[in-house]
């Protein structure tokens, strides 16, 4: 209804014949300083209307009030207030379409429109049938605008056929002009108002959502997670339970892996219960994905014992959010409460947001978790792989259990608590130096210094220095004393690695060392004493270099005392998977990598490649092997391997004789013609580039004076 029912009119004495319109006007003048003044206390518009209808009855003949606002959003009147002298009020959401409605009219031509008489107006047929089934006859609809906008119109009606005035209208736009500025205000303040509220529940809603997010970044595990997601919850709204359900795919049941419940009921003071998927509100916010709200009797159509349990508890109210990570559904963060109304839109809305962030934190809860249980069983293999790929003899680092090896184990074995010097043989990457450390560890000299020297590496100018050290102003450039290698292993060993490359002037130098522990400085005459272990170790033949007057005979003979063979690895294949899987172990921590498993294919092929650079080579290998394998499998370089498998497996060498060869001497040769062949198809590959991290040595696993040794040895040369 648009106006109230008709009632008996109030009968206001109308204007005396003898009064002066000068009095009239100044009675409207008056209440126009009253309307200010209303206008000026009023801020809410039904009490604003209330107070002009008061003000307005003493100088206008009118038996109802109405003010209609322009819905810009619907293009439509608004029925916002209606004032009637006897006090009586009309629903406030009444609303008409523009077109349909005097008012629209009104604010659309910013023009008055006066009915005379409602019995007799068809110019709004709809409109005009309303005033009559309530007995309203005349009515004046003015503009509601101010000098910013338009907003609406003002009726001014009465329930007799009384036209009102040019003059009772006039009167009326001015009275409307001061309520346009009052309805703007009041208009403006609750928008202000609106916009504050909004703003606190904005701040309000981001300071729960920061609250939640210095819980998650400061709590690891799922107990000290919920924990503190339960505190902030409860800060933010009133629930009297709450809990988080994870999904077991496995099972498909949910597991509520936490519960908060204040009160001390038996029922629910387990901490871990088990649910249907389908039989919980938790399970039916994970099969939508949606975060959902049941209430009462909506609840009871859960069939799950623990639902039953919270009914019997007197929780009435259940909001369920979903926790999603890369789109799935993985559980649900549940809250419940006594109260029927509790869980608005709003707070559901929140609670939603809440949600995304307690799923990832949850998720890396459960990451971590996975996490240390897996170091935990990685620590423990690795202890029992330790022990298991360890030779008996606990040699550190030598990995394998090969007959060849636990041969030259046994040899170190036994020279290693002696004094005597001893000479490792065996081709680049065997090994020498792990086997120098292990005689040194397990001699008496342990706990004093370990000294090594590579005499290939060091030029033939320095390394008499390098050794045995030099005075001052011994040669250009010797600024200062320096002492030699020799004397920082005093009553400690000294490793001189690739010693057949020790220069021929030096040799007699090293003799004296080893015969009567005592030498004398570059530039000095004053004999220093060491008392030194002296482990040497060489990949050439020394005897041929002593047949071919390139290594003294007499510091061969001393060097060569104690001789341990150290086995190849292509003589100790049955060693190749144990040590693959001791470098896959170790560059996996390096590199903080989880390759845990080689395929059975790449094994096949490490165990049949020929391996001239021996450990190394392998070593190195798997080295970039850990470093490229994205996953738990370890991606193996195949290629570089499968170019010399048929080398390695008997066939000759590109030009030579397929038929096999008998006697040690042809053996040998075979496989310096392999060596050759494979050195040669890796220079190839680096355009004959030696060293830098795209050299040769480093593809072939050796050192860069090593392989330049292998070349001049195996007559390489490049073509021109």
């Amino acid at each position: 209804m648009l106006f109230c029912e008709s009632g008996a009119r109030a009968a206001r004495p109308p204007l005396a014949m003898s009064e002066d319109p000068t009095d009239h006007i100044r009675r409207q003048l008056e209440a126009l300083l009253e309307v200010s003044e209303a206008i000026a206390q009023q801020r809410d518009l039904p009490a604003l209307f209330h107070e002009l209808a008061q003000r307005l009855h003493s100088v206008v003949d009118f038996d109802f009030l109405t003010l209609m606002l322009y819905d810009a959003a619907r293009n439509s009147i608004r029925l916002h207030v209606l004032e009637t002298r006897e006090g009586n009020e009309t629903p406030r959401d009444a609303e008409y379409p523009l077109a349909e409605h005097p008012a629209g009219l009104v604010w659309q031509t910013q023009e008055p429109f006066v009915v005379p008489d409602a019995q007799n107006d068809e110019r709004y047929p709809n409109f005009s049938d309303r005033l009559r089934s309530v007995g309203v006859r005349s009515i004046a609809i003015v503009p509601l605008t101010t000098a910013q906008r338009k907003l609406g119109a003002m009726g001014f009606g009465r329930l007799v056929p009384e036209k009102l005035t040019d003059a009772e209208v006039q009167f009326m736009q001015r009275v409307a002009a001061q309520v346009a500025v009052a309805v703007d205000n009041a208009l403006n303040y609750e928008a202000s108002e609106a916009y504050q509220r909004q703003l606190s529940q904005e701040r309000d809603r981001l300071q729960v959502l920061l609250d939640i997010n210095n819980v998650l970044v400061t709590s690891g595990a799922l107990p000290e997670l919920f924990s503190g997601i339960v505190t902030t919850l409860t800060r933010m709204l009133h629930h009297d339970y709450t809990s988080i359900a994870l999904l077991d795919p496995a099972t498909n049941r949910l597991k509520i892996k936490s519960l908060d419940f204040p009160l001390p009921h038996a029922p629910l003071a387990e901490k871990e219960m088990s649910v249907a998927l389908e039989d919980s509100p938790a399970g039916r916010s994970i099969l939508t994905g949606k975060p959902g709200v049941f209430r009462g009797r909506e609840l009871d159509q859960f069939p799950a014992e623990l639902v039953k349990k919270l009914r019997n508890e007197g929780l009435t109210s259940v909001c369920c959010v979903p926790l999603i990570s890369k789109g799935e559904a993985f559980g649900s963060l549940n809250l419940a409460s006594k109260r029927i109304d509790a869980f608005t839109k709003e707070e559901a809305e929140l609670l939603g947001q809440v949600g995304g962030q307690v799923a990832i934190a949850v998720k890396n809860a459960l990451a971590f978790k996975e996490i240390d249980a897996l170091k935990d069983k990685l620590a423990v293999e690795k202890l029992y792989l330790e022990e298991e790929i360890r030779s008996e003899f606990n040699f550190e680092e030598i990995i394998g259990e090969s007959p060849a090896l636990r041969k030259a184990l046994g040899q170190l074995e036994l020279a290693a608590p002696a004094n005597t010097t001893v000479l490792l043989r065996g081709e680049t990457g065997t090994g020498k130096e792990l086997f120098a450390r292990a005689i040194h560890n397990l001699s008496p000299r342990r706990d004093r210094t370990f000294v090594k020297v590579n005499c290939a590496a060091i030029p033939a100018g320095l390394l008499e220095s390098e050794l045995f050290g030099h005075e001052r102003g011994a040669f250009t450039g010797a600024i200062a004393q320096k002492v030699g290698r020799f004397e920082l292993a005093d009553t400690g060993s000294i490793f001189l690695d690739e010693v057949g490359d020790l220069p021929l002037e030096l040799q007699p130098k090293l003799l004296r060392v080893l015969q009567e522990q005592e030498f004398e400085r570059l530039g000095s005459n004053r004999t220093q004493s060491v008392d030194v272990r002296v482990v040497a170790a060489t990949n050439t033949d020394l005897s041929r270099l002593v047949a071919e007057k390139a290594f003294r005979s007499d510091l061969y003979y001393r060097l060569n005392v104690f001789p341990i063979q150290i086995p190849a690895l292509r003589e100790r294949r049955e060693d190749i998977p144990l040590l693959v899987r001791y470098f896959v172990q170790k560059f996996s921590q390096r590199f903080n990598k989880t390759v845990l498993y080689v395929p059975a294919n790449a094994m096949d092929a490490l165990t049949n490649y020929s391996w001239p650079g021996n450990v190394r080579e392998l070593e190195n290998l798997l080295e970039r092997a850990v470093l490229l394998s994205p996953g738990k499998e370890l991606r193996i370089p195949l290629s570089e391997l499968k170019s010399n498998l048929s080398i390695s497996q008997g066939e000759a060498p590109e030009g030579g004789s397929s038929d096999s060869v008998e006697g040690s001497s042809a053996q040998v040769a075979t496989m310096e013609e392999a060596e050759r062949q494979h050195i040669l198809r890796v220079l190839r590959q680096t355009k004959w580039r030696i060293a830098g991290p795209r050299g040769a040595a480093i593809l072939l696993g050796m050192k860069r004076t090593t392989l330049q040794a292998r070349i001049r040895k195996l007559g390489i040369r490049r073509p021109i």
